[in-house]
């Protein structure tokens, strides 16, 4: 293992790239020292350690912490998911961007250019509400005003600008996704805090008499829910193709057998994080409206944990892991270019009838990666917040009050060891780990699967 270690520094390019991208983090986590002028961070840390089980802790996650401290990444890279969401639903019912999206090259350009400019301008109106939040919380801003709502919106606006265009550096000249690298190195920074916190449970006996067995039930939990990560992002549904033989000059091409791979899960945690996004816009507005007797119950039963939330949190998993696997993969198209060199799946007609043989299985499976997202999304709220069956309608609410309050009221663990994070840490780290391979293999180095193997050279023949 340390020798397919260092050979990723013995590629010039390769090392390029590592050191590159590590030095992006290491700016990034510079940023979240720096402190945004006139608040008073004691009663903001104090608010979010009495908030740690709410929506604010699940935004806090994907900020790093940074949101805690309120310092210059305090919005992170959640208004440039956001815009990207926007951008992207606005392709399938907008045709002129639709269009535009279909231009290659040029036309990517153009809509990475317009969500730099809607990142822009949702910084600057959320920023605007921190801002606003802050004074009318009391003891927040030490010196409330114009000008510290105009140094705020600043502050922040160019700190969610500076943090997009590390991500996009990241992905351009390092190695993998610079935006799920910002969020995984948030998460990771965060593990050594959410270890002391168990600490502390576990010596004061938080959980009376049930704290040890509840520590042992944790720890098991994160080993079967990383085993279990790993085996389905590993999974994939292969669709055998075979290539018929064809005489080129004086040589036989093709006549070989291959597959099309398949993965169950092909969004990735991307469908996670676009509808966390989504559902954390009501929460924004419910600052606002919460003692408006018209929205404010609607308000109130879209809060984390809440079974309305619940319920729009897994609908919005299974419509994004479908949009986003409609956007990265085109059957159509595989079975026109399998069809232009002579393959065809066994027993179903090239062309059209391929294009939809292919589409039914991705419409399967990727169902079935949506609920392994789902179960995955859902492990972490019901231990922090719990299952808050008791909250629904009526009679049907007071029949789940005979559950204990550790079912219904979660137990107050921390979010690091939730299987959110744990899907974007392992998830983000299979995939830079799978692209550093692929630059290892492809300049004859082996990779660190024993499946990778390795490329062999041509040999000269005389």
């Amino acid at each position: 293992m340390f020798e397919k270690l260092a050979n990723i520094f013995r590629i010039p390019d390769l090392r390029r790239r590592v050191l590159f991208t590590l030095a992006m983090l290491a700016i990034y986590r510079l940023g979240g020292h720096l402190p945004t002028p006139g608040v008073n961070f004691l009663k903001l840390e104090e608010f979010f350690n009495q908030n740690r089980g709410s929506l604010l802790g699940f935004v806090d996650l994907f900020s790093g912490g940074n949101l805690r401290r309120l310092t210059i990444f305090a919005l992170g890279i959640m208004p440039y998911i956001t815009a990207s969401i926007i951008l992207q639903l606005l392709t399938v019912v907008y045709e002129p961007l639709a269009k535009l999206q279909k231009e290659g090259e040029l036309g990517r350009k153009k809509i990475t250019q317009w969500t730099r400019y809607l990142t822009l301008g949702l910084s600057s109106v959320q920023s605007f509400g921190i801002a606003i939040g802050l004074e009318k919380a009391g003891d927040f801003v030490l010196k409330p005003g114009p000008g510290f709502i105009l140094m705020t919106m600043l502050t922040l606006t160019t700190g969610s600008a500076f943090v997009m265009w590390l991500g996009e550096q990241i992905t351009e000249r390092g190695i993998g996704n610079g935006m799920s690298l910002l969020i995984f190195a948030g998460i990771v920074v965060g593990l050594p805090r959410g270890v002391m916190d168990l600490a502390e449970k576990v010596s004061s006996q938080a959980w009376g008499a049930f704290t040890v067995p509840a520590m042992l039930m944790l720890m098991v939990l994160m080993v079967a829910v990383v085993a279990f990560i790993v085996f389905v992002e590993r999974s994939e549904r292969r669709i055998p193709v075979q290539y018929a033989k064809r005489v080129v000059g004086r040589k036989i091409m093709g006549g070989q057998s291959t597959h099309l791979p398949l993965r169950v899960n092909s969004g990735g945690v991307m469908p996670v994080i676009f509808a966390s996004s989504v559902l954390t816009l009501p929460q924004t507005a419910g600052a606002l409206f919460k003692d408006n007797r018209y929205f404010g119950p609607m308000l109130r039963a879209l809060q984390w944990g809440e079974p309305l939330y619940t319920l729009l949190y897994a609908i919005g998993i299974i419509f994004f892991a479908y949009f986003y696997v409609s956007i990265v993969f085109n059957p159509t198209e595989v079975a026109d270019n399998m069809r232009k060199y002579g393959g065809f799946v066994p027993g179903i007609r090239p062309g059209a009838k391929t294009a939809n043989y292919i589409n039914d299985i991705l419409t399967r499976i990727t169902l079935v990666g949506a609920l392994y997202l789902i179960l995955i999304s859902f492990i972490p709220e019901w231990m922090i917040a719990g299952i808050r069956l008791n909250h629904l309608w009526g009679p049907v609410g007071g029949f789940f009050e005979r559950l204990p309050s550790w079912v219904t009221n979660g137990l107050g663990v921390n979010f690091y060891f939730g299987g959110t994070s744990l899907l974007i840490v392992v998830g983000v780290a299979m995939d830079t780990v799978n692209q550093v391979e692929s630059q290892l293999v492809m300049r004859h180095y082996e990779g660190f699967t024993p499946r990778s193997g390795r490329i062999r050279g041509r040999r000269a023949t005389w």
